[in-house]
């Protein structure tokens, strides 16, 4: 087992024994899809062995995926190459305001930094795990952090740790723009961010889900998914549950439109959201799938367990 997932599972067998819960329909106003993915299925490759917790790119010729014990590999449109990180601490999460402008953070406060030629740590007084970074832009990153309620924020300058005043551990953290970011932790907490406070956002509902992921397409249609297979979506008013169809823990979700979202999760789940209903789709594995991402509607991977990369590929 993952070293990244132990307390999210600890936490979720815990919530299970205090209360059963199911999720109900929530309807999202919108038109289907039009990419047939039945003409299309996951091919696997394993360029290497350590689990990859996150996957991120720029475009179809510059990814990167990160993992345990330091683990970077990039893609260059023909085939993965392993990249020097420097260090043998594990890599959770990754993003980029450009090819050239990459950060990656992880186990004990580490964060490097990637400038289009070679990873360099950044230095600073935290060693606390660092679990998912975010940014609206290179001057406004953010990233959540290992302990209760906390946010690491970076300003173009200095990094700084922002009050949310919330006594729960959040898991990621996303947003549409500075002034429109959202973090997802336990017992369906959501907090928004206004570009000054930190809200906890009330909802609806009376499941206790751990809520691990988030993503959006707009600020009117936001998705949150978590331990057993809730998805809570936005229309830009409210919050409602979505029926996912699964009980397996997803722990991530993304999408190239309102239309066509992936989630991924344990025991080599995959759904697919096609603006109507979500639906299961094949993956061919039964391993953990920690992370998707995509270049396009037809370009897209999913990454995990014991360095898995399945490619979304036409028949």
């Amino acid at each position: 087992m993952c070293r990244l997932n132990r307390v999210f599972i600890v936490l979720a067998l815990a919530i299970i024994c205090i209360t059963v819960s199911s999720c109900a329909g929530g309807d999202v106003t919108t038109a289907p899809q039009t990419v047939d993915y039945n003409k299309y299925s996951w091919q696997a490759s394993q360029p290497q062995t350590n689990t990859l917790f996150r996957i991120w790119g720029t475009s179809a010729t510059d990814i990167f995926a990160v993992g345990v014990d330091g683990a970077i590999i990039h893609f260059n449109g023909q085939k993965w190459n392993t990249m020097d990180s420097g260090t043998n601490e594990d890599l959770y999460s990754i993003w980029g305001a450009s090819a050239t402008d990459v950060f990656t953070v992880g186990e004990n406060g580490t964060i490097l930094y990637y400038d289009g030629l070679s990873w360099k740590a950044i230095n600073y007084d935290i060693t606390n795990d660092l679990q998912f970074i975010w940014g609206s832009s290179l001057s406004d990153i953010f990233v959540t952090i290992l302990g209760p309620g906390t946010i690491l924020h970076y300003n173009g300058e200095e990094w700084t740790i922002m009050n949310t005043d919330m006594d729960k551990f959040l898991n990621e953290v996303w947003g549409t723009s500075s002034t429109d970011v959202y973090a997802v932790g336990p017992y369906q907490t959501i907090l928004h961010y206004d570009g000054e406070t930190w809200h906890t956002v009330s909802l609806d509902s009376d499941n206790l889900f751990i809520l691990m992921c988030i993503w959006g397409s707009s600020p009117t249609s936001i998705f949150a998914a978590g331990a057993m297979g809730p998805i809570l979506h936005f229309d830009g008013h409210s919050w409602s549950d979505m029926e996912s169809g699964t009980t397996e823990q997803i722990f991530d979700i993304w999408g190239t439109s309102s239309n066509n979202v992936f989630a991924v999760g344990s025991n080599g789940t995959i759904l697919h959201y096609d603006g109507i209903e979500w639906s299961s789709i094949n993956s061919g594995t039964t391993k953990d799938l920690y992370s998707v991402w995509g270049s396009s509607e037809n370009d897209i991977y999913a990454v995990g367990e014991d360095g898995i990369i399945l490619h979304l590929e036409e028949h």
